[in-house]
């Protein structure tokens, strides 16, 4: 099956040099949980691959909006170029909004992991 996916261009370049296997770790946090990244026969590993990338080289809360709504998106790229019947593909699509609503939710921890550096911290009084 071939599908559109969109990610930033270093992303690709990344895939092709080796960087990508090094920042991404498929559906899951990176201390923790570990999230099935088939969505009933359909595999998401790279939707979700790509998200971790955006999270990696995001610097704002808007580049957190856009890499999860990204995520979104490449998930229901994915559902759609695979036809099935209505019942499945409302499975796989209730999944998708499910994993969305889980990293715009939560996953402020992920996106600023390592990015907030220890020199930039005061100990101050109140």
């Amino acid at each position: 099956m071939i599908v559109k996916l969109y990610a930033p261009l270093s992303y690709w370049k990344g895939l092709k040099d080796g960087k990508v296997k090094k920042v991404c770790n498929g559906c899951g946090a990176k201390h923790g949980i570990k999230f099935s990244p088939l969505f009933f026969g359909l595999n998401m590993t790279m939707c979700c691959d790509i998200h971790d990338w955006m999270y990696h080289e995001g610097k704002s809360n808007n580049d957190k909006d856009i890499a999860d709504r990204v995520f979104l998106n490449n998930m229901l790229r994915v559902i759609e170029a695979k036809p099935s019947n209505s019942f499945i593909e409302s499975l796989r699509k209730s999944r998708a909004k499910s994993y969305y609503l889980a990293v715009k939710l939560f996953g402020g921890n992920a996106f600023w992991d390592g990015k907030n550096l220890i020199e930039n911290y005061r100990e101050v009084r109140i």
